[in-house]
């Protein structure tokens, strides 16, 4: 498994090397490019942002690790992990009104900190202050996924008057390096926590500086901004009038509740698949960020004017590729007849789905909700898929050690045939429907979401 772990990695490293080259010398600079201002700009952003995100990706190979480490069984880990689901469920409701009130700037700056404060309670061996600590971790990501974003697209606009066309240019840039820092972090995690020696909690203190730094940047450089928005209420009404009125946003958020529960399902269930068996799960972790990475290069080609596929298309393909590999998942880890090997290929497939998923769902979502009412629309669209990923969990929390792993796999491959049927009836709605085909493209690709 550790020589498997490593060629695999390499491989996925050199194609998506290959097509990200391709692809950099066939597409001509923007215009946005070679203004110096919005170079700036952007460079200003990026510093802060990226030191983030790494710091997030940074913790993610060795969480599970940890909490074995600490002698915790499968079952109160899984608790450990619906704690922060909740929490992330929670505090995402509310962390756009709570950042347009605080104040853009000040919630990245409390975002360094509460993610910091994170980070030091994985030292403790106690399960309580490990509970505070997800619930920590929830506020943080809320703020990471709403904050950032909504500062600069504010002093994008409102205070250096860029186009707002050239946005798309920024997010897109963002979504490319997000996937290579996931890739550079995995290996960071693996070198601090086996090369160097000093176990699996090295990578959550080395995430402290990178935390500390985007904290100092942002309250150095940046200008605070606030916005007035709608009451939380009214926008939640909104929101439910649209997704209720809209059969499309109706199946779409049915679609996105199926599919991201049984991802988040995923992101707890791959390191006691493979760890047994000797993976390396910085490489491991690494290589699913590689194969995301590569789907979202696919996505990109798949769109070009040259094979001119559409979202609908794509979509319906990373539903089918993760029905296939939760049906492998079923057989891999039958107790008593594992195959690592096979598990690990199938984990593979379902990110090089996700690198589809994402960009997909992200154009059908743009098109088909209203702008007015995305933000109450999402938030019904989060309530089901945490209430379905933390539901797993806790029958995964129920079950006997040795059968649950297989179950919980055999349970998401119904979801995902669920999934598939929505998708089969959003294509039946939409198939007609104009508005949501790619253009043929004729200036700058569309920015996938982060």
């Amino acid at each position: 498994m550790l020589v498997t772990a490593y060629l695999v990695f390499v491989v996925l490293l050199a194609s998506c090397l290959g097509l990200e080259l391709s692809r950099c010398r066939a597409k001509p600079p923007g215009r946005a490019c070679s203004n110096p201002s919005f170079v700036r700009f952007q460079l200003d952003f990026y510093q802060v942002y990226f030191l983030a995100l790494a710091a997030d990706w940074l913790q993610a190979p060795y969480l599970y690790k940890l909490y074995q480490h600490y002698h915790f069984l499968e079952g109160q880990i899984a608790i450990l992990y619906v704690c922060g689901l909740a929490s992330t469920v929670l505090f995402g409701l509310v962390a756009s009104s709570l950042v347009d009130w605080l104040g853009r700037k000040k919630s990245c700056v409390l975002f360094s900190l509460t993610y910091s404060l994170c980070c030091l309670t994985k030292l403790s061996w106690d399960y309580f202050v490990l509970l505070v600590g997800r619930a920590l971790g929830g506020l943080s990501t809320a703020l990471l996924f709403s904050a950032f974003e909504a500062w600069y697209i504010h002093e994008h606009v409102e205070r250096h008057d860029f186009p707002a066309e050239w946005i798309p240019a920024t997010f897109a840039r963002a979504a490319f390096w997000n996937h290579v820092l996931a890739v550079v972090a995995g290996v960071a995690a693996e070198a601090v926590a086996c090369w160097m020696g000093l176990g699996p909690v090295a990578p959550f203190v080395a995430a402290i500086p990178l935390l500390a730094l985007a904290g100092a940047l942002a309250l150095h450089n940046w200008g605070e901004n606030y916005d007035r928005q709608r009451a939380f209420s009214r926008t939640c009404a909104g929101g439910l009038r649209c997704l209720l009125s809209d059969r499309r946003v109706l199946l779409l958020g049915t679609i996105q509740a199926l599919f991201e529960s049984v991802i988040f399902i995923f992101v707890f269930l791959w390191t006691p698949v493979l760890d047994p068996h000797g993976a390396p799960l910085g490489i491991v972790f690494s290589s699913f960020m590689a194969a995301s990475l590569l789907g979202s290069s696919l996505y990109r080609i798949a769109t070009s004017k040259r094979y001119h596929l559409q979202p609908m298309h794509l979509l319906s393909l990373a539903v089918l590729i993760v029905v296939f590999s939760l049906f492998m998942l079923t057989f891999s880890t039958s107790p008593g007849q594992e195959s690592p090997v096979e598990s690990f290929i199938a984990f593979l497939l379902i990110e090089l789905a996700c690198g589809l998923y994402f960009p997909s769902m992200s154009f059908l979502r743009r098109k088909v909700i209203p702008e007015t009412e995305q933000a109450g629309v999402l938030n019904w669209f989060r309530v089901p898929l945490h209430l379905l990923a933390c539901l797993g969990l806790l029958v995964l929390h129920d079950s006997d050690h040795k059968t649950g792993t297989r179950n919980m796999f055999s349970i998401c491959s119904g979801v995902m045939v669920l999934a598939l049927l929505a998708v089969v009836g959003l294509f039946t709605v939409v198939r007609h429907n104009a508005e949501l085909r790619v253009p043929s493209p004729t200036g700058e690709p569309y920015a996938p979401e982060l």
